[in-house]
């Protein structure tokens, strides 16, 4: 069942997430080279990847860091230590006053807040200040990571910029994808162009958001670069920024779990130690279906099993496989592309144990504990 993966599954104790440290290495490569090839400036965005343990390989490549919170902008400065931006659909005074010590860049979501606290930003000579747009052009496949939905909550339109000074303003924000290619974002960056035409002369710097999908195998880099070139020849704006978060650690990471038991009701149901609504919740909530070395499809395969997790909640469900040979106790599952939003959404609802965290070096063979999680990880959340 596990026979294409090279991983020291019997070195792993379960439940596990194991990031390739090769793998990270080659993603950087072609970010690199959008970075050598358009002089753009790649930020790793921390909502999507958080292992600091690797954050030195990553700043070898990478200009920064963004946060959506003081929490994560404060995990940049102390860990990769470069530049952090930051940017939240609002933010409290105390959050503020705090990201103030740590963000080379922050974004405000509406003017309202950028208003509300000018008095308090008036002395941050060391911070740049800038705006979130909302270009009201939606490429997304799924609404709830849509950002440019009807009614949205994220981002200024372009007609709310009417009357509103922008004194103090030196950067625009725009994202709307979401694990796109290239063709998407063109049409994106066309819109956003025409909206904010009269406002992006002004602006020293811009931040084109995150969702590139650069990493992926059937990315069109060559029209990235283009894009991107093109826009600064036609703006002349010093500082062009992206912000990928998916695109570092896409298919990086797996996440190494064992069968707990097997039950029968209508189907062969396999009962891991991993939990889809504590340990990967993007499965019920995208929803999709990982893939699993060595699995099928429903039937493709010979024995065909239900996979499910360990909690009380009825619907941690993972999805239907199969698989050449009969799952049994001990079974050792590899789910594969679980670095990115998978580790950092883990919860610890009915006290599961949190996953365990490696690095694994598909060159040299090298397994490498980074963290277990017991007890007083989950006492430590309540009160």
């Amino acid at each position: 069942m596990n026979r294409n993966c090279t991983l020291p599954l019997s070195e792993i104790k379960t439940p596990c997430f194991v990031v390739d440290l090769s793998l990270l290495r080659k993603n950087l490569a072609i970010l690199d080279r959008v970075r050598r090839e358009t002089g753009v400036k790649i930020l790793l965005a921390q909502k999507a990847f958080s292992m600091f343990s690797v954050y030195g390989v990553i700043s070898g490549i990478l200009d920064g860091t963004c946060a959506s919170s003081p929490h994560e902008a404060r995990l940049g400065r102390e860990e990769f230590g470069k530049e952090v931006t930051a940017f939240a659909a609002a933010y409290s005074e105390q959050d503020l006053k705090e990201l103030l010590t740590t963000c080379n860049r922050i974004i405000f979501n509406s003017f309202s807040q950028w208003k509300r606290f000018r008095e308090i930003i008036r002395n941050s000579k060391d911070v740049k200040f800038g705006l979130r747009c909302n270009p009201e052009h939606s490429e997304g496949d799924v609404e709830i990571y849509d950002p440019c939905a009807p009614k949205s909550r994220l981002g200024i339109r372009r007609a709310d910029f009417d009357g509103e000074s922008l004194e103090g303003i030196t950067g625009l924000h725009m994202h709307n994808l979401c694990e796109k290619n290239s063709d998407a974002f063109a049409r994106t960056l066309a819109v956003f162009e025409e909206k904010f035409a009269d406002i992006i002369p002004q602006m020293q710097w811009i931040n084109l958001g995150g969702g590139h999908h650069i990493t992926r195998q059937d990315y069109d880099i060559d029209l990235l670069c283009r894009l991107l070139n093109e826009f600064r020849a036609r703006w002349g704006t010093p500082e062009i920024f992206l912000e990928p978060g998916e695109a570092v650690a896409l298919n990086t990471g797996y996440l190494v779990s064992s069968v707990l038991d097997v039950v029968h009701n209508e189907t062969d149901i396999a009962i891991l130690d991993t939990s889809a609504e504590a340990h990967m919740p993007d499965v019920l909530e995208m929803p999709y279906r990982p893939n699993i070395i060595g699995a099928g499809l429903p039937d493709e395969k010979k024995y065909t099993y239900r996979l499910a997790g360990h909690s009380c909640l009825a619907g941690d469900v993972i999805g239907d496989y199969s698989f050449d040979e009969r799952l049994e106790y001990g079974s050792k599952l590899v789910f594969l592309d679980m670095a990115h939003y998978t580790m950092v959404k883990t919860n610890t609802f009915n006290g599961l144990q949190l996953p365990s965290i490696a690095t694994w070096d598909g060159e040299t063979g090298e397994l490498n504990m980074i963290r277990e999680f017991g007890y007083a990880d989950f006492k430590s959340r309540l009160s």
